[in-house]
């Protein structure tokens, strides 16, 4: 029979409770955790206040490639590629670290923020899964969230070449061009 580590259950709950103030689904949890779907609800109630969001976690790859998502995505994805290279993170941390740096970043740019800790999770989970790859432009040279087998030799981001209508609306917190 093993035994249970405290120090493991104790850094499972911490890892859980980051998460969820990050605003993570419970299926991400699930997921990332060793933690009983019972415990985990237990303590979503706890610490959220409230009960979980149900329904299904969002499965398709073509919220990325929209224009500003993409935009949103790519941010994520770049900064989550740097701190998997240069640090010794686990993949969730990595992903909560890179989730936090992109917050910043949103909020000092005052746009705002259209990646969810659970899109930004599932992301990363297309891109393991060569569902999306990243691309480098063209044009700027910067990488790209982009359909998986894109071809980097004529491939321009949505900043080199907006759509025609991007960045002309009046939404606010939005990316606007000039």
């Amino acid at each position: 029979m093993a035994t249970k580590s405290v120090l493991n259950d104790s850094k499972q709950v911490e890892r859980a409770v980051a998460l969820i103030n990050l605003g993570a689904r419970l299926q991400v949890l699930e997921s990332e955790t060793d933690l009983s779907y019972e415990r985990l609800l237990r303590l979503y109630k706890e610490v959220a206040g409230r009960s979980p969001s149900k329904g299904q976690l969002p499965f398709s790859t073509e919220w990325f490639l929209t224009w500003q998502p993409n935009i949103h995505a790519s941010l994520f994805q770049n900064t989550y590629e740097y701190l998997t290279k240069v640090s010794a993170l686990e993949d969730i941390d990595a992903i909560m670290k890179a989730y936090k740096l992109y917050m910043e970043q949103i909020a000092a740019c005052g746009v705002e923020p259209l990646l969810s800790i659970t899109r930004a999770w599932r992301l990363v989970k297309f891109i393991d899964n060569n569902m999306l790859s990243m691309t480098k432009c063209s044009k700027c040279g910067g990488h790209f969230v982009s359909e998986a087998y894109e071809n980097s030799r004529h491939f321009e981001c949505g900043l080199c070449s907006p759509p025609a209508r991007a960045g002309k609306g009046a939404g606010a917190g939005g990316i606007l061009l000039h």
